[in-house]
């Protein structure tokens, strides 16, 4: 694929979350006021055949060892580094992951006064925020000043441990004067107000599109302070499996959020974006709540 100069929309997604990203990818163009001013690509797994190769490896995440599995439901994660490649290192991008729906106009991030800077984000919430961390769950990129990232060599080296995948998840080895905050509004997690122009159900086991099935994502190992009972869960892995006693996805508490994802599926159905057979085959897989159909009909006869 050629490199575009036209500013672009990246969302990354791995084979799990792909229903998500196909309905990311149609929020983009309908939620804006110049839809055709911008283009949207999805970044696919599957596509990036050197994430194979490293499947049951250990690699660096946290100042510990983890094992890279293709099959986990965020396997997508190190291609939010792909987007400046794609584009021949010119030009505007956004990169945002597969849960992320537009409800602004994502043109005016698009077109944001960067000040110079390379990267625009917000902080993570919780104990990250206070360590620093950055959430590069949705990013605003200047492509040309972002050279150094190679997202397969950076791969490659968390398996070498010259690399902590949380330090490069974060953006902690970046330069911090070349990154610039931008509003939470534009990465809302699991939060939607008047005020929201990017919502993203970024708490994986109440994803409104996922309830009711077995979670199959490996739980963030938080205890740097008493490593310990990080050495304790990494054995219950290894003992149980990777997704032993993460129980089930379940309903979002927001019944709001809920209701505009279905919608936006709804739209996509009736417009041919996405095939029943489609989301058929996704429930058969699990990726898909079972009673997707029935929630939007319900949501429909509410409408009518």
């Amino acid at each position: 694929m050629q490199p575009s100069d036209r500013p672009t929309v990246f969302i990354h997604t791995n084979h799990k979350q792909i229903l998500g990203a196909l309905v990311s990818r149609y929020s983009m163009k309908r939620n804006s006021a110049r839809p055709d001013a911008f283009d949207v690509e999805l970044i696919e797994h599957r596509d990036f055949p050197f994430f194979a190769e490293y499947e049951g490896r250990e690699y660096l995440r946290d100042g510990a060892s983890r094992v890279w599995r293709n099959d986990d439901l965020q396997s997508f994660t190190p291609l939010r580094f792909m987007p400046p490649e794609r584009m021949g290192y010119r030009g505007r991008a956004v990169v945002t992951d597969p849960d992320v729906f537009a409800v602004g106009d994502v043109m005016e991030l698009l077109e944001r006064d960067m000040q110079g800077k390379a990267i625009f984000c917000r902080p993570r919430s919780g104990a990250k925020r206070l360590e620093g961390v950055l959430a590069t769950s949705v990013m605003l990129l200047d492509c040309a000043k972002l050279k150094h990232w190679r997202c397969r060599e950076q791969f490659d080296s968390l398996f070498e441990r010259k690399l902590d995948y949380a330090d490069w998840i974060g953006l902690k080895n970046e330069d911090r004067a070349t990154i610039g905050l931008f509003e939470n509004e534009w990465n809302d997690f699991d939060r939607l107000t008047a005020k929201t122009k990017l919502i993203h159900n970024t708490k994986r086991q109440t994803q409104p599109w996922k309830a009711g099935l077995p979670a199959d994502f490996v739980p963030a190992e938080k205890y740097r302070i008493f490593p310990p009972i990080r050495w304790v869960l990494r054995a219950r892995r290894k003992m149980f499996g990777d997704y032993a006693f993460v129980g089930n996805y379940r309903s979002h508490p927001d019944p709001n959020q809920e209701a505009f994802f279905f919608g936006l599926l709804r739209e996509c159905v009736d417009q041919g974006i996405v095939d029943e057979s489609f989301i058929r085959e996704e429930m058969k897989q699990n990726h898909v709540r079972h009673d997707a159909f029935e929630v939007m009909d319900r949501l429909a006869s509410r409408a009518a």
